[in-house]
């Protein structure tokens, strides 16, 4: 063992560091069925209106309104892809079925519903007002008009546009290419029966369904050896093809604790420790050619919390994202919530509605160590270095990972 040489960095201070040096992508072009969940690098603007020509919104009749209270002739139908051919004229109306083109002549459409058909002939209601009923070419988008800002994250109704507007491709920012790696002679494999002080690799099914769910590419190292050598191979042939390197385990003080000592020899190693709880050995390196390094905690709830407070920005910032921290929303502390001295904790909890309040309860024992605590949590509530603790009722920052 040995006394860390690290400066212990607050956790605000060190959230910014990490998102300082944090670049953001390039830019690349991707077919918009492959653009799903990503952000988009350019501003769109419609080359043309929408709709770009009059359609019906209702199946009826399409006619003109000063023919109000006659018996008209019909003389054809508009159906969507099938416009009517001819034009509407005093004494006449043409059948219109939804999406149908409004035929030339015709300023309204009746629905079907307020008619008496009788063979060809159509009685239509006296209350007639012109322009009901239809889609006047670019009510919804006008040429030229900016439809999506660059920065939007390119979901169903943002995708539907883009096709809409005719654009089969977007350019959108680069996904980071991730290396993640769980370091420990002490690992197994899920699946196998651990040996004598041997326990099941975790985090990394964890930490792949994090980044995951924050829009990456992820390439699995496995489990990397206690040996600095192997160690330092497998880390440097995973980096010619990935942007971050992402590492659990092996960041504390101890004789195997290799991480630190790999990530100074490959480039600089800027935060080693953080006053957070949990997830005090954090570790956070730039590389060269602008790759960047996490060394995440071994224990499974301090791994995945400050994946949360500094990884997940710093990745939703390479790919472009406007806003890259979660949701915070103030909440009522519904327990008694013990405090530490000399580092910010980030304690899990369960959030119920009480009128126009939400309400934290804890989700028990807050130990770095147990999953459990996070496993259904709905907030990581914000607890600042306080002596004597936070007394219920108290209202604190909640960082949303999910609501009731």
């Amino acid at each position: 063992m040995r006394a860390s040489t690290y400066p212990l960095v607050d956790a605000d201070e060190a959230a910014a560091l990490v998102l300082d040096r944090t670049p953001v992508l390039p830019k690349e072009r991707v077919a918009i069925g492959e653009a799903v969940g990503r952000v988009l690098a350019a501003d769109i603007s419609a080359p043309a209106e929408l709709p770009a020509f009059a359609t019906s919104a209702v199946d009826g009749f399409a006619l003109r309104a000063s023919d109000a209270g006659e018996t008209l002739r019909v003389i054809g139908e508009s159906a969507a892809g099938r416009p009517f051919a001819g034009g509407v004229e005093r004494g006449t109306a043409a059948r219109i079925l939804t999406g149908g083109v409004l035929p030339a002549g015709a300023d309204t459409v009746v629905m079907v519903e307020d008619v008496h058909l009788a063979g060809e002939a159509v009685t239509i209601p006296r209350d007639l007002r012109a322009g009901s009923n239809f889609h006047r070419p670019g009510a919804d988008v006008k040429a030229g008009e900016v439809v999506l800002k660059a920065g939007a994250q390119l979901g169903a109704a943002e995708l539907g546009l883009v096709a809409a507007l005719g654009f089969a491709e977007v350019e959108v920012y680069r996904r980071p290419r991730v290396a993640l790696l769980s370091t420990g002679d002490e690992l197994v494999e899920v699946g196998r029966t651990p040996g004598p002080g041997q326990i099941t690799d975790s985090n990394r099914w964890a930490l792949l369904a994090a980044l995951r769910e924050a829009g990456v590419d992820v390439r699995i190292l496995g489990i990397g050896p206690d040996e600095p050598l192997a160690l330092r191979g497998l880390v440097v042939d995973a980096l010619d093809a990935a942007d971050v390197l992402v590492t659990s385990g092996g960041v504390s003080v101890g004789t195997h604790d290799l991480v630190k000592p790999l990530l100074e020899s490959l480039g600089t190693v800027h935060i080693g420790r953080v006053k957070l709880k949990p997830g005090k050995p954090f570790t956070f390196a730039t590389l060269p050619a602008g790759k960047l390094a996490f060394g995440l905690p071994g224990f499974p709830v301090s791994s995945l919390v400050t994946f949360e407070v500094f990884v997940r920005p710093s990745l939703r910032k390479m790919q472009g994202f406007a806003r890259l921290q979660r949701p915070t929303l103030p909440v009522r502390l519904g327990y008694d919530a013990r405090a530490t001295a000399d580092r910010t904790e980030y304690q899990r909890v369960t959030l119920r509605r009480e009128g126009a309040e939400l309400v934290a309860e804890t989700t028990g024992s807050q130990s770095s160590s147990r999953l459990l605590s996070l496993a259904g949590a709905h907030a990581l509530v914000r607890i600042a270095p306080v002596d004597g603790g936070v007394k219920a009722g108290t209202i604190v920052d909640a960082m949303i990972l999910a609501l009731p």
